[in-house]
């Protein structure tokens, strides 16, 4: 389905079974999709404890860029899809996360959205050979909201601190994008989907 955002329209695929635990909101990278394994892994273990899922392809990819632009009309966006999503999945704990640029928007937008908490995959804490460049206060965003990262052990964006994050999960030998470890990503996401159930 689309939703109209003041960006343009943003798609979305949404699994609801009848009366879900829970609203679990994901979206891609900067050039991804929203059909990266990672983010598959994370959807098969949240619908598996009876949530709801929606993959949001954001409006700059369903209008074919590869680069999100202005971070705050991306951030504008992402509320206006927000807000749609909770009038179908209603009185539930809100979760939202990402990979890489969907991460930076789901740490961002969380405190707004009144999220219980985030699940930031491969989140990028600074340009590739640029640590100078730190984005660790877009991770900070969150503030008391619990943020779970997965980041590959040689991710060239670099790994968030374990102190910035509820809890830090590093897959050895990973790089920004997994290849191997989503077993990893289901093991650690699964307790705090259901905490976050309750």
């Amino acid at each position: 389905m689309h939703i109209e955002t003041s960006a343009g329209p943003a798609e979305i695929e949404l699994d609801k079974p009848r009366s879900p635990a829970f609203l679990l909101l994901l979206t891609h990278g900067s050039g991804g999709g929203v059909d990266a394994k990672d983010i598959l892994a994370v959807r098969d273990t949240a619908l598996g404890l009876g949530g709801a899922v929606a993959l949001v392809t954001q409006p700059y990819r369903v209008a074919g860029r590869r680069a999100p632009g202005s971070a705050v009309k991306q951030d504008e966006a992402w509320l206006e899809i927000v807000a749609a999503l909770r009038k179908k999945v209603k009185n539930v704990p809100l979760i939202q996360g990402g990979r890489s640029n969907g991460a930076r928007v789901a740490c961002r937008t969380a405190v707004e959205v009144a999220a219980r908490g985030v699940i930031a995959l491969s989140f990028p804490l600074h340009p590739p050979g640029k640590p100078e460049k730190t984005r660790r206060e877009e991770l900070l965003a969150a503030g008391d909201i619990p943020v779970v990262v997965v980041n590959g052990g040689s991710d060239p964006f670099g790994i968030p601190a374990a102190a910035d994050a509820a809890e830090v999960r590093v897959i050895a030998g990973q790089p920004h994008s997994f290849r191997t470890g989503f077993d990893v990503i289901q093991a650690t996401v699964e307790p705090w989907l259901r905490r976050w159930s309750k």
